[in-house]
């Protein structure tokens, strides 16, 4: 099936889009930062990288690459641990490398290499026993497991659970007996009552049993609904603020922390409108549905997985980057894709798209 047809116009006019908004949010963020001045030439710049991509990889067999997911993992595997040795601290996480004066944040790389290692698990498995479920579960669990920690030393809780989604969806997708999934429901239920026992009765034990660090950042989640965020505070205030066709260039009510990344739809609705808001939501559910179709209707079985991950990712960063602008949900480093600058998860997420179109 060719990647540029009638059908995945669908699919390219809202994402074009979105990339339009995007930039003229970067273009507007130079007003509010120094830092910001070349974020628009750098984000046009992924985008056309990001197309560039698509197109690439629309001419090459993308089923070959699968016979390698095993050495992109473990190369994923290597860059995470030079992050940690080299890597550059932004915001007290250390999640960046430094190549030839452009920051890489290997995680992201980790969010495509880990769904196409484990796709190609999946594929070459044959599980009609048992013993062929607790296996194959094993060796999903651990190679998520392994830049989940490394990840976590960052720490970048984001894209830990984004790992975590890619397990989760695979083990639903597998649909394996029932036992293991009560068995799961049951292990996790009993850790989150653990977890809140220990933190409200006795957060001594449970501040030696996962860490200083890990405990603060937990409980700044949990307390997140206090509204005691100076982040929060100005996001809703923009939101708050907003026109229906915003304030336009240069004319900005209040600055926000992170516009330009966490926080890019807050600044867009106050700079651009609630008008844009809503372009950008149905944007968004258009490519969703598009997607879902293109899944659904694919005679392709072998690769459904790999889109079914990455279509429950993309609509898990949707989702929770856009309720964290709302105060909904705890601020975590989510990025609204193909809005939020970054060139690191914009060019994951083209080739994640690239390999769906051409795979299905």
């Amino acid at each position: 099936m060719k990647t540029i047809n009638k059908k995945n116009l669908y699919l390219y006019i809202p994402l074009l889009i979105l990339n339009v908004i995007s930039i003229f949010n970067m273009f507007n963020a130079r007003y509010l930062n120094v830092l910001y001045h070349n974020f628009f030439i750098k984000q046009l710049l992924w985008f056309i990288i990001g197309y560039l991509l698509i197109y690439i990889i629309s001419k090459i067999n993308v089923n070959n690459l699968f016979k390698y997911a095993k050495y992109f993992y473990l190369l994923s595997l290597i860059l995470l641990i030079l992050v940690l040795l080299f890597g550059s601290t932004t915001n007290g996480s250390k999640c960046w490398l430094n190549l030839f004066g452009f920051t890489f944040q290997p995680s992201e790389l980790t969010k495509l290499t880990l769904t196409m290692y484990i796709i190609n698990i999946v594929n070459n498995s044959k599980i009609k026993t048992f013993k062929d479920e607790l296996i194959i579960i094993i060796k999903l669990i651990l190679i998520t497991l392994i830049p989940s920690i490394l990840v976590f030393l960052e720490p970048d809780t984001g894209a830990i659970i984004s790992f975590l989604i890619i397990l989760f969806v695979t083990l639903i997708y597998l649909k394996l007996n029932k036992k293991w999934y009560i068995l799961a429901s049951t292990i996790i239920l009993l850790s989150i009552s653990l977890f809140f026992y220990f933190y409200f009765f006795n957060r001594d034990i449970l501040i030696k049993l996962i860490g200083t660090s890990f405990f603060y950042r937990m409980d700044r989640i949990i307390n997140f609904a206090n509204g005691n965020s100076y982040q929060l505070e100005r996001s809703l205030i923009n939101i708050g603020t907003s026109s229906l066709f915003g304030n336009g260039l240069n004319n900005i009510n209040l600055s926000i922390p992170e516009a330009p990344t966490d926080f890019i739809f807050a600044f867009l609705t106050n700079t651009t409108g609630l008008f844009s808001a809503l372009i950008v939501l149905l944007c968004y559910l258009v490519i969703n549905i598009n997607l879902l179709l293109k899944i659904s209707h694919s005679k392709v079985k072998k690769y459904k997985l790999f889109a079914y991950t990455y279509l429950f990712s993309f609509l898990f960063s949707q989702i929770y980057n856009i309720s964290m602008n709302l105060g909904l949900l705890p601020i975590m480093g989510i990025p609204l894709p193909f809005l939020s600058y970054g060139g690191s998860s914009t060019l994951i997420n083209y080739i994640f798209l690239g390999m769906i179109l051409k795979l299905l």
